[in-house]
């Protein structure tokens, strides 16, 4: 099963979802029966103003969700958007702030 979110549940996990705010992004999950441990990503514009800067940080929380996936809630459902920090970090220091933002979740 891919861990990428389809399209229509970005708008749903924005509505819907709880924002859970990091060092390095702001991670908003919504719980729900049917969800499946999925994420979405968003870089803007505003924080990345370079393509290569904002695909760079795409492919690191891509890439730290999809090495966690196992370790995140199975009913959840993520949008992760990242900051302006996360510029020049590694896919070790996303995978730290990922577990932490589950570990919130898991409190809600």
């Amino acid at each position: 099963m891919s861990t990428r979110l389809s399209g229509k549940k970005y708008k749903n996990v924005f509505d819907r979802g709880r924002p859970l705010r990091g060092r390095l992004m702001t991670a908003w999950a919504l719980r729900s029966e049917d969800a499946g441990r999925q994420a979405g990503v968003v870089v803007s514009k505003k924080s990345f103003h370079d393509a290569t800067d904002r695909n760079r940080a795409k492919r690191i929380l891509r890439e730290g969700f999809r090495l966690l996936a196992d370790e995140m809630p199975p009913d959840v459902d993520w949008v992760l958007v990242g900051r302006s920090s996360l510029r020049g970090r590694h896919t070790v220091d996303v995978m730290c702030e990922l577990r932490y933002l589950a570990g919130k979740c898991a409190r809600l």
